[in-house]
């Protein structure tokens, strides 16, 4: 059976209505439709409530994708992240969409599931679907991830995680201080021992952040054991196994600074399970600041970042790239601040 919309015509094969099914309606030419719907020319009062009529009585959308084409331009930005399951990077997309749709942008979002391989691939397909701009938390910094970024032809903002052999602007915290900050304050309470338990090795914010705790500990003149240091991979699971590590040392730290909050609060799941008091026993600093460390028990002493202002300032410079025309890559280091709570005290005698 053929499907037909007023008047007889055939409606479009998708079953929603075309600009000549508008165009049909209203009696009048597709390019009336056009300059109408997109106020290019002058249209008679006439002309125009005809087509206003006819595209309201047919539900008529106007096709972003085709539009898009005609004009070079989508008004969509792409975003991807490494795993959106994380509440940090759920923070820095909500103050990047924000900003986007307060311009008149959407956003696409991509996750890779901390694989630089997918990841790489988004960044083609996100090319492919003619997005203006890229705003990317890099998921490492490997050939395959280097090599996508160099070939797009389009506006690519750095979020958290630079990536040294491309030159693109970059909108991240000082990572080093965060982890300096985070151990100074161990160190002030009195805690000779501050273990540490650091994101991935091949990460730069977790090099950062431990090269933060390492300036930290030789200022005070401390020279940190191997078995000091644990990694983990942001997640509260590697936290926990991390802090099983260092409890179950022959010298267990008095305090430790964990270089983010999910993994902090498997390190607190962790402290509970093996019956140890924080912060009277044990003193705990994450890293990150996001929403639900104010409501762990107890609640989490971390280093805070300005999530929302990394994510508008994200958005802001893609936004300046579009519309002024700027080529030379700018950097963006903002400051972290310590928030401090109730996992952290002096040290008992």
């Amino acid at each position: 059976m053929t499907n037909t919309s007023p008047r007889g015509h055939a409606a479009s094969p998708t079953g929603r209505a075309s600009i000549r099914d508008v165009a049909a309606r209203a009696g009048v030419s597709v390019t009336t439709v056009s300059h109408t719907l997109n106020g290019t020319r002058f249209v008679s009062d006439a002309a125009k409530a005809k087509v206003h009529e006819a595209a309201h009585a047919l539900g008529y959308v106007p096709s972003e994708v085709a539009r898009g084409l005609k004009h070079n331009t989508t008004r969509t930005l792409g975003m991807l992240v490494p795993n959106n399951s994380n509440p940090y990077f759920a923070e820095i997309i909500r103050g990047v969409e924000h900003h986007c749709y307060g311009a008149g942008y959407s956003l696409l979002l991509c996750n890779s599931n901390d694989d630089p391989q997918q990841q790489a691939d988004h960044l083609r397909v996100l090319a492919e679907r003619r997005v203006d701009g890229i705003v990317l938390v890099a998921s490492g910094d490997d050939d395959a991830i280097v090599a996508a970024c160099k070939d797009l032809r389009l506006p690519l903002v750095l979020v958290d995680r630079e990536i040294d052999s491309i030159a693109v602007d970059l909108i991240e915290v000082d990572h080093a201080a965060g982890g300096e900050l985070a151990t100074s304050h161990l160190l002030s309470l009195g805690h000779a021992r501050v273990a540490c338990i650091v994101g991935p090795a091949d990460l730069r914010p977790s090099q950062q952040r431990e090269a933060g705790w390492r300036r930290a500990l030789e200022r005070a003149g401390i020279t940190p054991r191997a078995d000091e240091l644990v990694h983990g991979d942001f997640s509260p699971e590697s936290g926990a196994a991390a802090m099983r590590r260092l409890l179950q040392s022959a010298q267990p730290p008095s305090a430790v600074f964990v270089c983010n909050d999910m993994m902090a609060i498997g390190a607190l799941h962790a402290a509970h399970e093996a019956g140890i008091d924080v912060p009277r026993q044990l003193s705990v600093v994450g890293f990150d600041d996001i929403e639900l460390a104010a409501y762990t028990s107890p609640p989490l002493t971390t280093v805070a970042q300005p999530k929302e202002a990394i994510g508008t300032g994200a958005a802001g410079l893609l936004l300046e790239r579009l519309r002024e025309g700027r080529t030379e890559p700018r950097r963006s280091i903002l400051q972290p601040e310590l928030h401090r709570r109730a996992t952290t005290a002096r040290p008992q005698a």
